[in-house]
């Protein structure tokens, strides 16, 4: 068709497609369609087309178009041998049938291919190798073999350890490496005991089981919920084919490979006690590396006693690393049929018992496929014990390579050149046998095969021992049990072991490591530079005394003197006659010559060298620290393990030879030497240096710190020096307060301690129980007592109330070495007291075996919780039985806990007796014990006898329930008592220790952290006082007001309502709010006790003594406000018969008036004068006309003489002899009473002259001052009645007797005699009988009818003339009533309501401290009195105490209410609010007025409506008298008067406000006022008055109600006047000194027989003096007794005291310090 024009026509379809056409060019071959789905068949149909439409035949074809490639490929769950590939489905390919062929491979191998299902978007490959990168090629194939394109991917697949770490959830901790603290952490897990749910809490079980020594450690797997029984046929099969589970091997090489290298040595210290096998080389799995686990193995040391031992009682004691000893290796070479570590258990236990040292193919998991321990190189000991049933006489270390030696080559190596013999396990030697020999083993290799193997093949094992030339062969027979075999196995060990065999020190093995290119863990930078500084130091110690004496010099003798003298001056036993504080100065002065004597020596060369490492990186610092103990203690076992050894025999033989035993103490003392006494020389050097008045250097100043951040990381510190038993303060307190600082000033710790006999298994205890590392070993036993801090885990710090736990371990109790001194006693107590004050809980740890000893050790331990209850500590105390070895101990020991119980009851009672505290019975007086609940028995530690035996797990899984009683003990305390922080603990622990070495603990504990909560208690208790004492105050105004308003017109509608039943129901009425104030008291006061912060449990013992005067304080304002409602009540009785006489006669002369008027209205135009005389003439006669019956008149005098009689009835003949001769009472009291002689006359002739020589200096005196203050006070009182103007009543005598009788109560010591006091009381009625009759009289004067009637006449003849002019009265009389009426009950209203409110503006001003509580007063006066110096106001207050503390209290309120406005803001803010009251009254009645206008009824009469005020004033005693005047004649219309009523009280207002604003006699108006705040204030600070009786310090004491005196400051005994008899020199000795010491004292309470100062409380049970025996005590008083002796003698008509020459030294600066110490106070600016 050349030439013909043509087109070609194209349709072409797919099965379920539309089918489509294509018309192409004229004439064209080709034609591209675009339009076709991928993966498709087509049928296309060809057509040529004329352009007449004439059409050929139709040509076909079908083709299939390529599938589309497979889209976004990716890789999840990529794992080590697997990988999950995704990828999206070709595109356009719905409906179209596809496989996806994969294509993969990695570097080294032939590609692989996998071909998923049809349609899949998904594939599992689980042929990977680990840690390789694959390629993924990724297909899409149609049926007919059409591929698409290749889609590709790259994936790493991960290695076994990365994929076993991050199952476990480790994978964090590859590279940050798990540390020994966190591990340590105390959490929630430690309270729960439940199966293991995750494979993620698999690591953490094994550490924290491994950490308590459990030797179930290793078999730790999770537990599925999924019943076996109830699991399908294939599903079960699928288990049994492939294990589930993770080999034991593999969990510990994870947990070893992401733990750092402390922990790893800890693990295997903690492995190697329960015989379990640990790492030597240590794989890191997929590098094909491993590590010499050399550093790891250093803490672990054997004792053993190998046969060939000369000396049959020694034994070898040595680090395990640096022990020569044969190793024999075991490995595997294919496969084996026999498990080699099961026959290695076997082979090293013994016959009673096998033990799992390696895991094996039979225990739990062990047959699990290992998956990263292949590699790893085991290695455990065999040690015998010297006995017949050893199974190897000699010690050897056994190895064991886990996994195909020809997969390891240099592990075989490794160990080819390290062991003594290889025995090599082996079935199939047809391949293997050029592995055994490319190594040329300098060992003896001996083959192990089993024949009964399916691959033992015997003549190639003919043929490969024929090679090997190999003679040691070992062939288990098929019929040969094991037992046969284990033996024969041991007969070649044997052999090796009694031939010339080679050992190796596992130290030794890091140089063949080296040769091998394996790494040692002791190759880290860190380690060898601390390795190196260690040696530096070690490698001087070539004999322990010497080096000790040389570079340890501060501990020396000076520390050992330093700390006797510290106990001497507490206790003063070598005083002898001398002067207290002379012999306390030249204590003093030998302790800085013994400090001088350290600061003399340099820091020596060694210790040099320590700080300098200490002060390193912290890592090199751990390192150190580590290589130091290390060093030191393999010192200390070469040095003293024979001195050990001839001590315990020599105490077992018997105590006879005591001064051998001695010895040998001293001596095992001067060769100990550990890390200690190198911390304790640093302790040393910081206090020598702060000894001094500079500053230390820098380099000092620092140890603090680094020694806090040791206690941090976990370091154990020393507490008490175990050496001298004592501890440095001043270190330890600047240790943990660089810690209070580290820790951001707010962590809290709770404390647990352990006390029990010495080697009775306490440290082992505590290291089980929390993981810790307390010496348990080389040689020593613990000296004095050491703390450790375990930290608690963030979200569990708040259920258990606390951030740390601070474990303390202590030596043990009853030690032989102490039994042997005579102080041993002393010294247990001492200890017991402190451990049990300082801590929360105290495990009491009782071994079975030392029951003898238990009685003494229980004696003890009841003391210190005896001590611990009255200082307000109540520690839980659990016992723990240990070697207790039946499981049903807790049942078959119920009789021992009863036995127990009854000891305990027995010896409280025999501790308190001693302690003088017989109020305590039984053991659970003294703290919360429960027998079920506080025993533990726990089993022995060891599983067998040592050193081969395992710790036994009965013992770690009771210790674990203890542990976990511990805690949940702890989380019940959270939120009851408080925990102390890092600030206070030292603190406390200053007070316990200054308080333990007093011989008398509990009248010696002094506490900053009690006195802080005794002063929030006295404080809070004040408020709460106050509170009551205000409102009770404000209700007693309301009654009396309401009582002098009763029967006044405002109450004339209650007419009925008599006196009688007004009293009765205003008693009700207080009653009720008196027994409301009180709850609120005791409410506040319980609230108090339940609050978790403040250490409120150290006041528990108070809460009594405050409940006591809580009560007392309703008794007392009871009685006081029934009093004053009756006196009140009563007077007004009499007053309503006069107000009605009254009110009769003004009505009458108002009548008078009103005719007068119509009279004189009728004669008009009459003058004033006119007028003036007409009333005059009216009233004359009118008045002579009223009848008068005033009040009737009494003699008071008679009256009060009557009851002096009856108060004195019962006295004798001479004191009614002496009444007899009153012949006036009122002549009586009107000269000065001077005491002349009160002496008794019942004395003893040979004592009178004595008697009276002290008499005269000190009862004549103090009973002048005693009856000064009587009088003063009873004319304070009657001057205080009398200033209330009313009417006399006989309540007043029966008051003023009750407050004479008790002052003369309170000074019974005086021995007054009745006629001393008979005349005491005339004296006192003379003056009150005066003032009582002047008072009556003046009050019948003021109430006569008569004479008040007389009072208005001008007002009357004035109010006359207005009406007869009818002037207009609503000015006049709006006047009268403002000035007259509401001005006067104004001023008396804000007068009475002044008093309190000036009280709480102190309370809340700048001196409100000084009131707060009694010690703050106190510090207050005594800091004024240093800052003025005046020689007569000490003298005030040391003679007249009382009045001295009236008159400055008084002297600060007129000065603070002098210098600024508060007073006058006061005052006119209760004007405003009366003033707004009043005007709230007047728009009432007005508004009352207009209603009854309203109602069409008369205009309501002025009268009512001035009644109508009135009554709603009730608050207001208004003036009756001139209420009734201003009432009478006035006519003024209410609207109009009420408006002139306003402007009145607006006037009234200003000027009262003018009149407030003055600045006037402030001290004459706290005088004038009813309610004294001076009093109030004087009540809140004087305590109980009571004084000591030694020196006459008043007592501090909160709550009237105490049980007993304190002072925070005592005095000089000269300032109370005290002096030797024949001298007549004023006495220098202060009583808190004297206490602590041997001297004696008399006085009349011991009935003038010496008496020991230190038993002083049997006289005076009462008080509480604090021993106080520093140099600086009562620096204070020493400094104004030295200052003003001279002047203090005169003063007392003696001689000047002879002043220790060091008292002049002190100076005003150190006299404040010692002031602010005395009441833990600071004074601004410092």
């Amino acid at each position: 068709m050349e030439g013909v024009s043509y087109e070609i026509h194209i349709s072409y379809g797919c099965e379920g497609g539309k089918p489509r056409s294509h018309i192409c060019a004229p004439n064209t071959t080709t034609a591209v369609l675009s339009d076709l789905k991928p993966g498709m068949e087509y049928n296309f149909n060809l057509t040529a087309v004329l352009p007449n439409g004439s059409c050929s035949k139709t040509s076909s074809t079908c083709i299939h178009t390529k599938p589309s490639a497979p889209a976004r490929v990716s890789a999840t769950d990529v794992k080590s041998s697997s990988v999950r590939l995704c990828w999206e489905r070709p595109v356009s390919m719905e409906g179209v049938s596809y496989e996806i062929h994969i294509t993969y491979g990695c570097e080294g191998e032939e590609p692989r291919s996998h071909i998923c299902a049809l349609n899949t978007t998904t594939a599992a490959l689980s042929d990977l190798k680990p840690g390789m990168e694959y390629n993924f090629n990724i297909t899409a194939v149609l049926s007919n073999g059409s591929c698409s394109k290749t889609s590709s991917t790259c994936i790493h697949t991960r290695t076994n350890l990365d994929e076993l770490v991050s199952e476990l959830g480790l994978e964090h901790h590859l590279k940050n490496k798990l540390t020994l603290s966190k591990v340590l952490e105390i959490d929630g897990e430690t309270l729960t005991d439940e199966s293991i749910m995750s494979v993620k809490s698999l690591p953490w079980c094994f550490l924290r089981k491994l950490m308590m020594v459990n030797v179930t450690a290793r078999s730790v797997s999770c537990n599925t919920e999924e019943d076996t029984a109830s699991q399908d046929l294939d599903r079960l099969l699928d288990t049994l084919d492939n294990p589930q589970g993770l080999n034991p091997l593999d969990l510990i090489t994870a947990v070893f490979l992401c733990s750092d290298c402390f922990l790893q040595q800890e693990m295997v210290l903690k492995m190697s006690m329960c015989q379990f096998s640990v790492p030597l080389l240590l794989p890191k799995c997929d590098a094909q590396q491993c590590m010499l686990m050399l550093w790891a193995m250093r803490d672990v040391v054997k004792k053993y006693k190998p046969h060939s031992l000369k000396d049959p009682s020694g034994f070898v004691e040595e680090s395990i690393v640096l022990a020569d000893l044969p190793v024999l290796s075991f490995v595997r070479l294919g496969n084996s049929s026999l498990s080699k570590s099961h026959i290695l258990n076997q082979v090293i236990s013994n016959h009673q018992q096998c033990h799992d040292t390696f895991v094996h193919r039979n225990m739990e998991c062990g047959d699990t496929p290992r998956r990263i321990s292949n590699g790893l190189v085991e290695i455990s000991w065999y040690l015998p014990s010297g006995k017949t049933t050893d199974v190897f006489s000699e010690p050897l270390a056994i190895t064991n390579l886990r996994g195909d030696l020809s997969d390891f080559e240099t592990q075989y190596a490794f160990l080819c050149s390290t062991s003594a013999a290889i025995f090599v396990f082996c079935d199939n030697f047809k391949f293997q046998r050029e592995f055994l020999d490319s190594q040329h083993p300098k060992a003896q290799l001996i083959l192990i095969s089993n024949s009964g193997s399916k691959s033992f093949n015997e003549n190639d094992f003919r043929r490969c021992v024929s090679e090997l030339h190999q003679k040691n062969i070992l062939i288990k027979a098929p019929r040969m049990n094991d037992a046969v075999f284990i033996k024969k196995l041991r007969l070649v060990i044997n052999g090796i072991l009694k031939g010339n065999v080679r050992k190796m020190r596992v130290e030794q093995m890091s140089e063949v490591a080296h040769q091998f290119g394996i790494q040692v863990d002791e190759d880290c930078s860190y380690c060898q530079s601390g390795k190196k500084k260690a040696d530096e130091i070690t490698g001087r110690i070539t004999d322990v005394p010497s080096f000790k004496e040389k570079e340890l010099s501060l501990q020396g003798t000076a520390w050992k003197e330093l700390a006797k003298l510290e106990k001497e001056e507490c206790r003063m036993k070598n005083a002898g006659k001398k002067n207290i504080d002379v012999y306390r100065k030249e204590l003093s002065d030998q302790k800085e010559k013994f400090r001088a004597q350290q600061r003399a020596h340099n820091i020596s060369e060694s210790m040099s060298r320590f700080i300098s490492a200490m002060s390193g990186s912290k890592e090199e610092r751990k390192y150190f620290l580590k290589w130091m103990k290390i060093n030191l203690d393999n010192l200390s076992r070469k040095s003293l393990s024979l001195l050990r050894a001839e001590y315990k025999e020599q105490c077992q033989k018997s105590s006879e030879n005591k001064a051998r035993i001695a010895e040998l103490d001293r001596k095992i003392s001067s060769c100990s030497l550990g890390m200690e006494h190198f911390m304790r020389e640093i302790g040393q050097l910081y206090e020598s240096a702060c000894s001094l008045p500079k500053d230390p250097t820098s380099k000092i100043q620092l140890l603090p710190r680094l020694c806090a951040e040791l206690l941090q990381e976990g370091f154990p510190l020393e507490l008490v020096d175990g050496d001298v038993s004592n501890i440095p303060l001043q270190w330890v307190t600047e240790v943990l307060t660089e810690l209070h600082h580290l820790t951001e000033y707010k962590y809290k710790i709770r404390v647990v301690t352990v006390l029990g006999v010495q080697s009775s298994g306490k440290s082992t205890l505590l290291n089980t129980m929390f993981g810790v590392q307390f010496a348990v070993s080389s040689g020593r036993c613990t000296r004095g007592a050491f703390m450790v801090l375990i930290g608690v885990k963030e979200d569990f710090k708040r259920q258990l109330g606390c951030d740390y736990i601070m474990v303390i371990d202590t030596e043990g109790l009853k030690s032989p070495e102490l039994a042997q001194l005579d102080e041993s006693y002393e010294h247990d107590n001492e200890l017991a007291t402190l451990v049990v004050g300082l801590s929360d809980i105290t495990v009491i740890n009782i071994a079975m075996e030392n029951c003898t000893e238990m009685k003494d050790i229980l004696q003890i331990v009841v003391h210190a919780f005896l001590r611990m209850k009255e200082v307000g500590r109540k520690p839980c105390c659990q016992f723990v039985h240990q070697n207790v070895p039946d499981i049903s101990a807790h049942d078959s020991n119920m009789r021992d806990r009863k036995l127990l119980l009854e000891q305990l009851n027995e010896m409280t009672r025999a501790a308190a007796k001693m302690e003088k505290k017989g109020k305590n019975n039984k053991f659970t007086d003294v703290m919360e014990y429960d027998p079920e609940r506080n025993n533990w028995y726990i089993p022995a530690l060891w599983h067998g006898n040592p050193p081969m035996a395992p710790v036994n797990a009965g013992y770690s899984d009771s210790v674990n329930l203890f542990k976990m009683s511990v805690i949940e003990i702890f989380e019940s305390k959270s939120g009851k008592g408080s925990p102390h922080t890092f600030g206070e603990f030292p603190k406390w622990t200053k007070s316990l220790w200054d308080a333990v070495k007093y011989e008398n603990f509990i009248f010696s504990f002094r506490n900053s952290l009690v006195a802080e909560a005794y002063t929030q208690l006295c404080t809070e208790f004040n408020k709460w006082e106050w509170d009551f004492r205000k409102n009770m105050y404000s209700w007693l105004m309301q009654a009396e007001t309401k009582v002098s308003n009763f029967g006044t017109m405002a109450a004339e509608a209650r007419s009925s309502f008599d006196t009688s039943n007004l009293l009765s129901s205003l008693k009700d009425e207080a009653s009720t709010e008196l027994a409301k104030g009180e709850k609120l008291i005791l409410d506040n006061l319980n609230e108090f006790y339940k609050r978790p912060e403040g250490h409120v449990n150290l006041v528990e013992k108070y809460k009594e003594d405050f409940i006591s005067t809580a009560k007392s304080i309703r008794r007392e304002t009871e009685y006081s406000v029934k009093s004053k409602l009756g006196v009140a009540t009563g007077i007004r009785k009499g007053m309503i018969k006069l107000e009605i006489i009254k009110k009769n006669h003004a009505a009458t002369m108002e009548q008078k008036v009103l005719e007068l008027v119509e009279k004189c209205r009728k004669s008009k135009d009459l003058s004033d004068e006119r007028l003036n005389y007409e009333f005059g003439m009216m009233w004359k006669q009118t008045v002579a006309e009223l009848p008068y019956s005033g009040m009737e008149k009494r003699d008071i005098v008679q009256d009060i003489f009557q009851q002096l009689r009856a108060n004195l009835e019962r006295e004798g003949s001479s004191v009614q002899e002496m009444l007899s001769k009153v012949v006036n009472l009122s002549e009586c009291g009107k000269e000065p009473l001077k005491v002349k002689n009160t002496v008794r006359r019942t004395l003893e002739l040979e004592f009178k002259k004595f008697r009276n020589k002290i008499f005269r200096h000190e009862q004549q005196a103090d009973a002048q001052e005693m009856v000064d203050d009587i009088i003063k006070c009873s004319r304070q009182f009657v001057d205080e009645k009398v200033k209330k103007r009313t009417d006399y009543h006989t309540t007043y005598m029966i008051d003023l007797f009750c407050m004479v009788d008790k002052i003369l109560y309170k000074h019974s010591n005086l021995e007054t005699t009745a006629e001393f006091q008979a005349n005491l009381k005339i004296h006192i009625c003379g003056y009150a009988a005066q003032e009582f009759q002047k008072m009556h009289l003046n009050f019948i004067n003021a109430n006569d009818p008569h004479h008040c009637l007389e009072q208005f006449k001008d007002q009357y003849c004035t109010d006359f003339k207005d009406l007869f002019h009818k002037r207009d009265q609503c000015q006049k009389k709006a006047n009268e009533f403002t000035i007259n009426c509401l001005a006067p009950a104004v001023e008396k209203y804000i007068t009475k309501s002044l008093g309190p409110d000036l009280v709480d503006e102190v309370l809340k001003g700048n001196k409100a401290i000084n009131f707060s509580t009694l010690s703050s007063f106190q510090f207050s006066v005594l800091k004024q009195l240093l800052e003025d110096n005046n020689f007569e106001n000490f003298v005030k207050y040391i003679r007249n105490y009382k009045a001295f503390v009236q008159d400055w209290i008084f002297d600060q309120m007129v000065q603070q209410f002098s210098d600024g406005t508060s007073l006058r803001n006061i005052e006119i803010m209760h004007l405003k609010a009366m003033v707004k009251r009043i005007k709230e009254a007047i728009s009432k009645a007005k508004k009352k007025a207009s209603e009854v206008a309203g109602r069409g009824k008369e205009d309501q009469n002025i009268q009512q409506f001035i009644q109508d005020i009135c009554s709603d004033l009730q608050e207001l005693v208004i003036p009756k008298d001139h209420l009734r005047a201003v009432l009478a004649l006035n006519n003024s219309k209410p609207e109009d008067f009420s408006q002139c009523l306003m402007v009145c009280v607006d006037e009234m207002e200003q000027s009262f406000t003018i009149e407030f604003q003055k600045s006037g006699d402030v001290r004459a108006k706290l005088t004038s006022l009813p309610f004294k705040p001076e009093n109030e204030l004087f009540n809140r600070v004087f305590g109980c008055g009571e004084q000591c009786p030694f020196c006459k310090s008043p007592c501090e004491a909160g709550g009237v109600k105490h049980t007993e005196h304190f002072a925070s400051i005592h005095r000089p005994q000269g300032l109370g006047r005290y002096r030797w008899l024949v001298s007549d020199i004023l006495v220098s000795d202060i009583c808190s000194s004297l206490v602590a010491s041997e001297t004696t004292f008399k006085s009349p309470e011991t009935k003038w027989e010496i008496h020991p100062y230190k038993d002083y409380q049997s006289i005076y049970p009462d008080w509480r003096i604090q021993p106080d025996t520093s140099i600086q005590a009562s620096d204070y008083w020493k400094y104004v007794f030295s200052r003003f002796n001279e002047q203090f003698a005169k003063e007392y008509d003696a001689e000047p005291a002879d002043i220790p020459p060091h008292w002049r030294d002190i100076t005003q600066k150190q006299a404040m310090k010692s002031l602010e110490e005395s009441f833990h106070f600071k004074t601004s600016g410092d």
